[in-house]
């Protein structure tokens, strides 16, 4: 596995929709820049959609709650978007379970 995280951005404007595509290995401290990255995608224009493909990821459980959790309110986190601009995101992920963090195997 490679755990260098990368991502590419694919924007249709005719269509209002980007498709943010992450590959390596998100964790909760990488997934601040998968954050910053939908941010600049959602600000080209209003009432984009946004989806995260993370199907070809390996994501910890913690981070895809938290991409789950930003999905539902359709906001960014506040620390990420201060002011909060709505984000209609939806996340593609893996059907296979996303990896478990060495504290949850230790439980």
């Amino acid at each position: 596995m490679n755990s260098k995280l990368n991502i590419v951005v694919r924007v249709d404007l005719d269509r209002s929709k980007a498709k943010v595509i992450a590959t390596g290995h998100i964790t909760i401290h990488s997934i601040n820049a998968l954050y910053v990255v939908a941010k600049r995608a959602n600000s080209l224009r209003g009432g984009l959609d946004l989806e995260l493909d993370i199907s070809s990821a390996w994501v910890d459980e913690e981070a895809l709650d938290m991409l789950r959790a930003a999905s539902e309110t359709r906001h960014l986190p506040a620390r990420i978007d201060p002011e909060q601009a709505p984000c209609t995101i939806s996340v593609l992920a893996d059907r296979r379970y996303p990896r478990q963090t060495a504290g949850r195997l230790a439980a």
